[in-house]
């Protein structure tokens, strides 16, 4: 009889945290890998940022905390809705935890029961499904193409809606595709949710800042009716380059706020007080420099794209969000070349041409392959021309 828990085999080992570690292991074997994997920023972590935990630590801010979040970080929080999602919480709606991701795996083994089913739109981040399966529900992946822009549309949340549906997780903007909801698209949505009252939205806002091409963000929560029955998670790992730091936090109502800290309360408890002390220093102080950063990764988001464009068998839509691009692979998938699925793709791609990125059958949709561009433009220089010569070499 194995010691291992049963439930562990209904999940996988995070795709995106296995090649980035991949990566690190053959440059650590001396190859010239270039690492397209990781969903990380390569800019430092603002130095008023660092000041504040420097601070910290010397006030001796080193003790435990209350288990979901400081009364300052919480007040920061509420503070930042308000003046950038024109959204009211009191500090009792608001939790803490270590990373986004754990605020999401919280909430989930704080609500779903055997059965209950979590609508997921694909492409989709790669954790989602597996956080459902570990606390018993049952992943609904609704399949959205390229042509809907990976999109979920009204017509089909609405057909894949059952009496089971618990939750609808909504990525705005979206990893892996950096696809952005407008406004008019979270309407269309919100009316069908409207009609199916029993239904919550987990909104994954993390990519809130990193916006391009005049896209306004909106986030459903701010439909009011809509507000009582939506999970609202945020983080500062992405905006403020802070991803070591491990500080995510959600905004929702308090049954759940009230769980999700039960739940932290018997696993990790309170997030680092140091990490928090730096995380209202984030939200308060300067926010400048976000609008400088999107712009450095719009100049290599249009790089990437025009540089993918241009590759024969590569096609790839141009995102308003985050820092990935989706392009599609299935031009190069035939018996001439020999790759018959887009993970064949991306291990010859890394077995031939050193560049490592992540297979789009990772996250819902086969045929694709996701790209991170947080990174130089050196780096994504020398990938895009690796990517080149080894699509050509195919033909």
């Amino acid at each position: 009889m194995s010691i291992i828990s049963d439930s562990l085999k209904r999940i996988k080992p995070s795709p995106t945290i296995a090649v980035t570690q991949k990566a690190r292991e053959l440059r650590a074997a001396g190859k010239d890998v270039i690492g397209l994997g990781a969903g990380e920023p390569d800019f430092d972590t603002p130095d008023n940022i660092k000041d504040a935990a420097i601070q910290a630590i010397k006030d001796g801010d080193t003790k435990y905390t209350a288990v979901d979040g400081t009364p300052a970080l919480k007040k920061a929080i509420v503070e930042k809705f308000k003046r950038e999602n024109n959204l009211d919480f009191t500090e009792d709606q608001i939790t803490v935890g270590t990373g986004g991701k754990q605020v999401l795996y919280n909430a989930f083994m704080a609500t779903l029961n055997k059965g209950d089913e979590v609508i997921i739109p694909a492409p989709y981040w790669v954790s989602y499904p597996d956080m459902v399966l570990l606390a018993g529900g049952k992943p609904k992946i609704v399949k959205c193409d390229e042509k809907e822009g990976f999109k979920l549309t009204a017509k089909k949340l609405q057909k894949v809606i059952s009496k089971r549906t618990k939750w609808l997780i909504l990525n705005s903007p979206s990893n892996p595709t950096g696809a952005g909801y407008t406004k008019n698209e979270i309407e269309d949505l919100a009316k069908v949710l409207l009609k199916n009252k029993k239904i919550h939205i987990l909104s994954d806002d993390i990519y809130e800042h990193i916006k391009y091409d005049n896209f306004n963000f909106f986030t459903i929560a701010q439909i009011s009716k809509l507000k009582d029955r939506t999970l609202t998670m945020n983080g500062v790992s992405k905006s403020y380059a802070m991803t070591g730091w491990r500080i995510g936090y959600a905004a929702g109502p308090k049954d759940i706020i009230k769980a999700i800290g039960k739940i932290q309360s018997q696993s990790t408890s309170n997030p680092s007080s140091v990490s928090q002390a730096a995380a209202v220093e984030a939200l308060n102080g300067e926010q400048d420099f976000i609008q400088e950063r999107s712009n450095a990764f719009k100049e290599r988001r249009d790089f990437v794209v025009k540089s993918l464009n241009n590759i024969k068998g590569i096609t790839c839509l141009t995102p308003n969000g985050a820092f990935y691009v989706f392009p599609s692979c299935k031009g190069l998938l035939n018996k001439k070349t020999k790759l018959k699925t887009d993970t064949d793709f991306v291990q010859k791609l890394l077995e031939k041409s050193n560049v490592a990125v992540v297979q789009g059958s990772a996250f819902g949709l086969d045929g694709y392959f996701r790209i991170s561009y947080a990174t130089s433009m050196q780096n994504l220089q020398k990938a895009m021309d690796r990517i080149k010569s080894f699509c050509e070499s195919l033909s």
